[in-house]
């Protein structure tokens, strides 16, 4: 049973190699220009915060829609770091992260009482206070925005830190804790009965999506030259979150999916941003109507089902 095991693992390691030789290989002789390598960088970036955020709304079962306003604590972290203090992008990634996940936590212990829809209003304000905070900072640029940040965001670093998210995430989740969350998620009152500590798991979960929603905030400053507060806006929240419920909250490969189908969208729609929120808001009302469990629901596409045989994560917990 190990032995199986760490051959499928194995196997996800080959394949993620392989994927990632092809693609750098192919942006290196040309046949994919710089456009389509910006996207598949954002496509990166966006993995990062569906999945980031589908631990919160999905495994945990709370209503969070401030996840811009994290990203955007990572963000303007790092590009401080590397813009003023000339920091590596591991340095200003990493504590970028830490900065973000921080400021989850501290929005995490007062909020995280609450419930439903008032968490997510409290998210919600909390993510609008940080925008402002940084549009009356001229340190950062202000309302104009942040210029000069050095591009150091490669198809190398953003795929790779998408892999470590998903890795992460996904062990978490397979965890005595992250079997809690998912208890909390079911039943909050009979978690508790058994023992479980509601507020705890609730705010480590939530630390950890803030944590790599910050990382993603830094790789997207240092993709750019220039960040501006509109950039982590409610809509930009929203659009996460339109990710998430496209795929499916509960499930990793489902936040994949539908992080890739929004980027997708969101090229195609590029000359046509007015229509953008309608086709979204359409989108969304289709889904609502006749998958309302999302594209994956609670099921995760494994490698069991490459070789034949179905495979079930989250409705196991």
């Amino acid at each position: 049973m190990e032995r199986n095991a760490l051959k499928k693992d194995f196997m996800v390691l080959i394949a993620i190699v392989i994927f990632y030789a092809v693609i750098q290989v192919l942006m290196q002789t040309g046949v994919i220009g710089p456009y389509y390598s910006l996207n598949l960088i954002l496509m990166c970036i966006n993995i990062m915060l569906a999945v980031s955020l589908n631990l919160i709304n999905g495994f945990l079962g709370q209503f969070s829609i401030g996840h811009a306003g994290l990203m955007s604590v990572g963000a303007y972290t790092s590009a401080i770091l590397t813009y003023y203090y000339d920091m590596p992008l591991a340095v200003a990634l990493i504590v970028g992260a830490l900065s973000a996940s921080l400021a989850g936590l501290i929005v995490a212990v007062p909020t995280l009482r609450l419930k439903g829809d008032y968490l997510g209003i409290a998210t919600l304000g909390f993510g609008e206070i940080i925008r402002v905070f940084f549009l009356t900072n001229d340190t950062v640029g202000g309302a104009k925005g942040f210029f000069g940040i050095p591009k150091l965001t490669t198809w190398t670093w953003a795929y790779f830190v998408m892999v470590l998210t998903i890795v992460v995430i996904k062990n978490f989740i397979n965890s005595s804790y992250g079997r809690s969350c998912i208890a909390i998620r079911e039943n909050e009152i009979a978690a508790e009965a058994m023992g479980i500590n509601t507020t705890r798991y609730k705010i480590l979960a939530f630390t950890i999506g803030a944590f790599f929603a910050g990382a993603a905030g830094a790789l997207y400053a240092h993709n750019f030259y220039t960040i501006q507060p509109e950039q982590f806006n409610f809509m930009k929240s929203f659009d996460i979150m339109t990710m998430v419920v496209l795929g499916g909250q509960g499930s990793i490969t489902g936040s994949i999916v539908g992080a890739v189908a929004v980027t997708l969208l969101n090229a195609a729609l590029s000359s046509l941003a007015a229509l953008r929120m309608v086709i979204y808001s359409l989108l969304l009302i289709i889904m609502m109507l006749f998958r309302p469990q999302g594209l994956f629901g609670i099921t995760e596409f494994t490698i069991d089902q490459v070789l034949g045989r179905r495979g079930r994560l989250g409705k196991s917990a």
